[in-house]
């Protein structure tokens, strides 16, 4: 496996979305299961692994902090903090106090039974608390030895440069694909500016840029899809073109779908990570495969000019999720 820098946190080139192990996606995976497939990935030379107290609630640290606990030392893990969760485990709102930073920082290094966290995230900019004591949390928290990197998902630019100027930020997570590409408008050049890594959560679309789904799909009642805008039937029929722009470049490249989403992300830049999920291995081997997928200036033309002329249907999330959601 290929290796790359967030900042100077290095990682594998492709790393392991782990919050659909535990949550999200319709009915939950066998525990034993998820363990032999995060330990099957460090095997395979995958060493990051991104997880957060939100999914499950608290669940999936517990699975991550088990499977790699062996292994600890040849891996990192990324969590996340800045919701408030209820005591039945709902999340109700953002919450990134510094003494509730720091709360998180103590259930979560005792969940993923270890003593520090390689790279932790503000999960959602808290409108109420300045980002500057954000980042001082954190700070205080690398200072003690208990955090390694300080990391923030779904931020602006401002937001980015503000919490940079306290305590530098290793890496930022957004959403990136082709189907989602407002990152590259102003987030990405500033990126590159202040030497900050971009990790990319959803590379495969939810599952919609592998090719395995189509307007016919259906979803478990408790698979949050079902109330995402882009994933009615129409917006996915609608969105097809992109998948059947994927499919083309795959016969090429003697590649799948998924290989090619994945390869165009790592071709985008040297410092950006994507961390698909998946519960399955013959999944996390495809995935992996991607990482030898070349694509040449004149594919990545080609895919550009192609995605240039797709109009992308239906919201990545509702209003109401857009707000609050750690998804």
């Amino acid at each position: 496996m290929q290796k790359r820098k967030l900042g100077n946190l290095e990682v594998s080139a492709l790393g392991l979305g782990c919050m659909g192990m535990s949550a999200a996606y319709g009915k939950v995976p066998d525990k034993q299961e998820m363990i032999s497939l995060l330990r099957a990935a460090v095997e395979r030379g995958v060493t990051f692994f991104d997880t957060a107290e939100v999914y499950g609630p608290f669940a999936n640290e517990e699975l991550v902090g088990e499977a790699l606990a062996p292994v600890r030392d040849r891996v990192v893990i990324a969590t996340k903090f800045g919701f408030k969760i209820s005591s039945e485990g709902q999340q109700i709102g953002v919450d990134s106090r510094p003494e509730h930073i720091k709360e998180v920082a103590e259930a979560s290094l005792k969940r993923l039974k270890t003593d520090r966290i390689d790279l932790f995230y503000q999960h959602r900019v808290d409108t109420d608390v300045p980002i500057e004591d954000v980042a001082g949390a954190v700070k205080e928290l690398i200072q003690a030895g208990k955090v390694k990197h300080f990391g923030l998902s779904e931020a602006g630019v401002q937001t980015i440069r503000r919490a940079h100027a306290v305590q530098p930020v290793t890496a930022l997570q957004n959403e990136y694909s082709l189907w989602w590409r407002r990152p590259e408008e102003e987030v990405l050049p500033a990126l590159e500016e202040l030497g900050i890594g971009f990790v990319s959560y959803s590379p495969l679309g939810r599952g919609f840029l592998t090719g395995k789904m189509d307007e016919n799909t259906t979803f478990e009642s408790n698979d949050f899809r079902n109330t995402i805008p882009r994933f009615t039937a129409e917006a996915r029929k609608a969105n097809q073109a992109v998948v059947d722009l994927l499919r083309r470049i795959a016969e090429q490249k003697n590649a799948t779908p998924a290989q090619i989403a994945l390869a165009w992300l790592l071709a985008q830049k040297p410092w950006i990570v994507p961390i698909p999920g998946t519960t399955k291995l013959q999944r996390l081997e495809e995935n992996i495969g991607a990482v030898d997928v070349e694509l040449t200036a004149g594919d990545l033309r080609e895919i550009d000019q192609a995605a240039s002329q797709i109009s992308i249907q239906g919201a990545r999330y509702t209003e109401d999720m857009e707000r609050r959601t750690g998804l």
